[in-house]
């Protein structure tokens, strides 16, 4: 099994990563079988937005201060590791942001696609759903839409549902909101679209979020699930993501 490893700048990451090219070898990622990533769940994300246009599965090895996302670090038997592990698809979100001055970014999510006010003002947003206005205008600090995977990272923060994996559902969830003052957000299928107009995007500037790709002073942010794009994760079969999310209902 050929394999590559990537590495955050961490001591523990850089540490790990000269011990396992020394005693497993290391090829570029375009030759390799599988991607190690070595380092936390930034870096997880980091890697799998790197590999998302070469089908390769990525084993994440926990050398971070977050592991969500990351097996437990061991440097023994990682071949045998790997053969054993569970495969996970995730698919991302894709978020179209259209800014005041009329450009259009286009950029892919693992997490989460967010919006948040850029002032003091609060944000005004209206939301639609499938075409159809749901929320003629949401007044807080913002509102996201999360995948299963990122269902327990800033939606979890934000009082948004926990999702298990391989349940086809996505959450929306308001970010402190003020009105309506009885809504605390939504569970949709994926297949859902979503649409969310700034309204006085002047006086009040929302910025988008796709995972760590900001766009500022944007007007309208549409988003999707693209379920033709699948990057592969591996787990170990007793520490898989989709327990690990279940277990997050617990805690």
């Amino acid at each position: 099994m050929k394999l590559s490893f990537l590495a955050s700048q961490s001591h523990k990451a850089r540490t790990a990563l000269k011990k396992l090219t020394q005693r497993y070898g290391q090829v570029p990622t375009e030759e390799a079988d599988v991607i190690v990533a070595l380092g936390g769940d930034g870096f997880m994300l980091h890697c799998l937005h790197q590999m998302m246009n070469q089908d390769k599965p990525v084993f994440g090895l926990s050398r971070g201060t977050v592991g969500f996302l990351m097996n437990a670090y061991r440097d023994n038997e990682l071949i045998e590791r790997i053969q054993a592990a569970k495969n996970t698809v995730l698919h991302p979100l894709e978020m179209t942001a259209h800014q005041i001055n009329g450009d259009i970014k286009t950029s892919l999510a693992i997490n989460e696609v967010s919006m948040l006010r850029q002032t003091r003002q609060s944000a005004h947003i209206q939301v639609k759903i499938n075409d159809l206005v749901k929320i003629e205008r949401l007044v807080g600090d913002g509102i996201l839409v999360a995948t299963a995977a990122g269902s327990t990272a800033y939606n979890l923060s934000a009082h948004g549902p926990v999702i298990p994996m391989g349940s086809d559902i996505l959450a929306l969830t308001p970010i402190s909101p003020f009105r309506p003052r009885r809504w605390r957000g939504a569970i949709l299928p994926s297949h859902a679209t979503f649409s969310f107009q700034v309204l006085s995007n002047k006086k009040r500037p929302v910025s988008a979020t796709a995972d760590n790709f900001e766009v500022r002073h944007v007007v309208r942010v549409d988003v999707k699930e693209r379920r033709d794009i699948g990057v592969r994760v591996l787990y170990d079969p007793q520490h898989n993501l989709e327990d690990r999310i279940l277990n997050e209902q617990f805690e």
